[in-house]
């Protein structure tokens, strides 16, 4: 699956459309971006994008979602979505003989979406309980707590979900305002990975939407520096989730391959610095791993964990004391490399599959123009040296800025811990 070249090219009207030619695939991916998401929402229709999502497909002009179910499934594909904080996107995958399939409902639901009064509710039962359950799964839920007390006073904090109470007021006239003002050039690419063809595509995406002119890009604010902030959230587990972390770079960053090495020495894998000291050696948490969630302007370094209440505590302070002892000491020897390894190992793995590629290439593309290949990407993981990790750890990895969230069933002593304990 390497030496592949991404082609870009732009449609009449001016799409961007991004292709990705796979020689020898089986298969067609196509996916329509649109850049808004939730931090672009104000707090009266916060969670309004994720209902719309859902919402256009329900029925559109020539179809309802019986029928683009029968069609994509007929065709030997799927048909899915997702809203982040920054984008909206909607995909198809078939094999590569039925790819004008993909291409025509995917067109159709994002170019004809009927939004009508009947959809809206129906769709919003489905939202609603989709965020009940999140709720209900604390190994979920406590990443949008994390990105709420981190990003909390700025757009960043609200998650992909939105507000209950605020969905459930929602109509079909809020979500066709919605519509109508962000699913409109400059707002729309065009994404296509696989079997595919540049000229076909953009013949396709000029045919379907090179009439939904009028539109504005979003205004964003680029978030400040958050202070430290200690938080612990009741809910019914027994099991606690703990969450803790620093904010880290914009995905255009030129560090942002060193984080992601910082990231992997921290807390990637069973050899990882914190799996070994909190799990292994101590036996503290049940699983414990470093994530960065990525945006245009700012990322979430955290670490994740979780455990039984009365290693809460020990389970916290056993990992700042990794990180000091890190920041203090530095890398051992082959530490990097073995980082570099497993990073690129994931990449390599997670490219040989079209749905994976097709989602790297249109995210990366909508947060910041990239077109980075999979070789350029492992280039740039080699690229990588000891001084560049060390030199960003002393960047991000700042005491008086880590933010920690603790979910679990109620608790005194750990809603009054003291979180200068957590020093390092």
């Amino acid at each position: 699956m390497s030496g592949h070249s991404i082609k870009v090219s732009k449609t009449s009207a001016g799409i961007p459309v991004v292709v990705e030619n796979i020689p020898d695939s089986e298969s067609a991916a196509y996916m329509i971006g649109v850049a808004t998401g939730s931090r672009d929402e104000t707090p009266d229709i916060f969670g309004l994008s994720h209902l719309l999502e859902h919402t256009v497909f329900r029925e559109t002009k020539t179809m309802d979602s019986y029928q683009m179910a029968k069609e994509i499934e007929g065709a030997g594909g799927e048909l899915n979505a997702f809203t982040g904080r920054e984008m909206t996107a909607f995909y198809g995958i078939t094999i590569k003989e039925t790819a004008d399939v993909a291409r025509k409902i995917v067109g159709d639901i994002v170019a004809n979406p009927l939004i009508n009064e009947n959809a809206t509710e129906l769709e919003k039962k489905i939202v609603l309980q989709e965020l009940s359950m999140v709720k209900s799964e604390p190994e979920r839920y406590i990443h949008d707590l994390f990105s709420m007390i981190l990003w909390k006073g700025h757009e960043l904090c609200q998650d992909e979900g939105g507000d209950e109470k605020l969905v459930a007021k929602m109509t079909y006239e809020d979500l066709r305002k919605y519509y109508d003002e962000k699913y409109r050039i400059p707002n729309i690419s065009v994404y296509a990975v696989g079997s595919v063809d540049m000229d076909e595509t953009v013949a396709w995406a000029e045919d379907t939407l090179d009439g939904m002119s009028g539109g504005k890009r979003n205004v964003r604010t680029e978030p400040s520096i958050p202070e430290g902030k200690y938080e612990f959230v009741a809910n019914d587990s027994d099991h606690y989730q703990v969450a803790m972390g620093f904010q880290s770079y914009g995905s255009s960053h030129e560090d942002r391959m060193a984080v992601s090495m910082l990231s992997a020495v921290l807390g990637s894998g069973t050899s990882s610095r914190l799996f070994q000291d909190v799990r292994e050696k101590k036996a503290l948490v049940y699983s414990i791993f470093n994530s960065i969630s990525q945006n245009s302007d700012a990322s979430s370094f955290a670490t994740y964990m979780s455990c039984t209440k009365e290693n809460v505590v020990e389970a916290m302070e056993t990992t700042t004391k990794v990180i000091g002892k890190f920041l203090a000491e530095g890398l051992e020897k082959g530490e990097l490399e073995r980082a570099k390894r497993l990073v690129k190992g994931a990449n390599v793995r997670a490219m040989e599959s079209t749905d994976n590629r097709l989602y790297r290439l249109g995210v990366n593309h909508m947060l910041n123009g990239s077109t980075e290949t999979l070789e350029e990407r492992l280039a740039k993981i080699d690229a990588v040296t000891e001084d560049d990790v060390m030199r960003v750890a002393q960047d991000i990895l700042v005491p008086e800025r880590l933010n920690t969230v603790v979910l679990g069933k109620n608790n005194r002593s750990l809603k009054k811990y003291d979180p200068a304990n957590l020093a390092f």
